[in-house]
């Protein structure tokens, strides 16, 4: 079955970056556009970006715009969330999510087919 496991969070000060990783079993990962997630305590899960099937379109919600890069490595099956100058309002779990809808890019939770487990990242200030 298809499995998405995140990895790269942890524990920085504002300021920092962290690189988040996403890799999806299988040999289809081609066949999925990916996005990337986050969630904090008591909010709704949001997109912070995501991007087409080809790489060719992105998306990237604003208060992630201009700090933040997806990127992803077909040939690794991986999908990345370069994350720079944190802010103490980028705490959440980040969570990697993989659909199989044809077109661009999707940035509502139900679009997505496949979940990984999260990982945590904490911004202090």
């Amino acid at each position: 079955q298809v499995q998405l496991v995140e990895s790269g969070g942890g524990l920085v000060q504002a300021g920092d970056s962290l690189r988040l990783s996403c890799v999806v079993s299988g040999r289809t990962f081609l066949r999925y556009a990916m996005g990337w997630f986050r969630q904090a305590p008591g909010k709704e899960r949001d997109a912070v970006a995501a991007i087409s099937l080809s790489g060719g379109s992105i998306y990237y919600a604003g208060s992630a715009k201009g700090r933040f890069t997806i990127s992803r490595d077909n040939a690794k099956n991986t999908v990345y969330l370069q994350m720079n100058s944190l802010k103490p309002e980028d705490t959440a779990v980040y969570y990697c999510a993989a659909t199989l809808r044809g077109g661009s890019y999707y940035t509502l939770q139900p679009d997505y087919d496949y979940w990984g487990q999260g990982t945590q990242v904490t911004v202090s200030s």
